[in-house]
Formats: structure tokens, C-alpha cells, sequence
């Protein structure tokens, strides 16, 4: 745990989390505990990492942005060098696969640490709200 008097330490940037799996309260590299599973807390400093909601929006985002540039990519070397078609078929899955998993890792960890950084929490319907329905 975090010693109170201990000088806080710089928080990495959500850049450094993402590319480097940190802890964004910490730094320390406890973020993941498998290829893209979160660790329940950070064993250095005890944030818990499961209380936030990073849920399928980075899955959904890389999908569709890693498959347009798959599909632009594809659509090129066909245009220019022609090559058979079971190249294609051979080429393309595996390489958008390993750039959807590995970009993935890089995403979550950006998504929790600006959740982190930004205090987000699950919605609420304030008193306000409820007296315009």
C-alpha cells in the first residue's frame, strides 16, 4: 500500500499506461496479469482495476479502424501487384487478427487510465433530470 507521507510520484501519462501497461495511479507494471486480461488491483499501490468499465468500445473501435486499413491495404496490392486469390485469403486474416489483439492491450490500458484520470463512474439521474421528464 501507499505510504501517506511518501512524496507522491508523478502519474504516467495515458500514453505511457497504454504503451507500457502501467498503473495509472503508480506506474508500477501490474496492469495485466494475460495477453489482455486486467489484474483485479495493482499489487503496488491497491487501485482497484475492477471497478472500471472498459467494456467492448476499444474491441469494436479497432475492429473497424484496423479493418478499413486491412481493406485499403489489401485492395492496393491487389490493384498493383495481382496476386492470387488464396494469397489474399492466407495474408489478411492473420495479420488483421495479431493488429486487433495487439493494439487491443495498448487501447484498454488507455481507456482505464483515462476513466482514472477523468473520475468516470456509471451514470446517475440527478434530481434535475428526473423533473424534465
Amino acid at each position: 500500500m501507499v505510504d501517506p507521507l511518501e512524496p507522491a510520484l508523478a502519474e504516467p501519462s495515458i500514453v505511457q499506461v497504454g504503451l507500457r501497461s502501467l498503473c495509472p495511479r503508480c506506474g508500477a507494471r501490474t496492469l495485466y496479469v494475460g495477453m489482455i486480461k486486467f489484474a483485479p488491483r495493482c499489487t503496488a499501490c491497491g487501485l482497484d482495476f475492477d471497478a472500471f468499465n472498459v467494456g467492448d468500445g476499444p474491441a469494436a473501435f479497432l475492429t473497424l479502424i484496423i479493418g478499413t486499413l486491412v481493406c485499403i491495404a489489401a485492395i492496393t496490392l491487389e490493384l498493383t501487384a495481382h496476386p492470387p486469390f488464396w494469397l489474399h485469403i492466407l495474408l489478411w486474416p492473420p495479420i488483421t487478427i495479431a493488429l486487433v489483439i495487439a493494439s487491443l492491450r495498448v487501447a484498454k490500458a488507455m481507456l482505464l487510465a483515462s476513466e482514472y484520470r477523468n473520475h468516470a463512474r456509471e451514470g446517475r439521474i440527478s434530481a434535475v433530470d428526473e423533473t424534465r421528464r
